[in-house]
This record gives C-alpha cells, structure tokens and sequence, in this order.
C-alpha cells in the first residue's frame, strides 16, 4: 500500500516590532597637551615636537603621548588657531606639523586636544513589543 502524505496550503503574516527604547550612554574622555617651539624643533621640511615637549592641563611633563583608535581623533592648535587635520601627525612619541619658517617661530605655542569616544554603551531599556505571525491554513 502507498503511503499517503497530506498537503496543506498556508499563508502567514510577517512579525511586527514596535515600540522598545534604546538608550545610549557617550562619555568623551578629552585630554589636552601644550607645548611651546624651539629652534631645534623646526626643521628644513617639517616641524616635530617631541612628546616630552608637552605638559598636560596639571602642568606635568608627559613621556608619551596617547596611541590613538579607531574611537579617538585630535585637534592641533597652532598659536590658538586650529589647523586641517592633514597638516599633521600624531604618534606616541612625537607630533610632526608639516609647517616651517617663516609660518613657524620659536616661542610659538602649541596645542595638542586628544577626543576618545571610546566609553560609548547601548542598552535596551524598554523591549520591543513583537506581534506572534499569523498562520492561515487554506487548504
């Protein structure tokens, strides 16, 4: 004897999300740097200011400036004049302006602000409400 298997026919409506509430917490750490030129920190094609060069906002002399990721950016100041962004890099141990006399002088001060977005946090405070499908057997 065949076997005899039963065919059904159905439709059936897609879930529906609505509502719910996502709640984002940004704590930007800022951190700023100066620094006053000298002579010897201008160069024939660039201008590179060592990173012990730099005080913090307490006054202390720092050894190494920050690592940056993919979280962080930096503004440079040059005599209270924010500068592109192309116009410099930033590494551990250095900051190289590509700038030198005459636009540069000793004596000229140098700001250095360092943004970290890296302490961002989501959280779902309220759940969505998600409708059951709905399934409609026709044949």
């Amino acid at each position: 004897m065949p076997v005899i298997k039963p065919v059904f026919t159905a439709t059936a409506s897609a879930p529906v999300a609505s509502g719910g509430t996502v709640t984002t917490t940004l704590n930007p750490d800022t951190t700023r740097y100066f620094a006053t030129l000298t002579a010897g920190m201008l160069g024939p094609t660039n201008t590179t200011i060592p990173a012990g060069s730099f005080v913090d906002d307490a006054d202390a002399t720092i050894t190494a400036l920050p690592a940056l990721t993919a979280n962080d950016y930096f503004n440079v100041y040059i005599n209270g004049v924010l500068q592109q962004q192309s116009l410099s890099i930033l590494s551990t141990t250095d900051l190289v302006l590509n700038a030198t006399t005459p636009d540069l002088s000793a004596g000229t001060p140098i700001q250095l602000e360092i943004v970290s977005f890296a302490n961002v946090s989501s959280a779902l405070s309220t759940p969505p409400d998600i409708s059951a499908p709905v399934i409609t057997i026709t044949s």
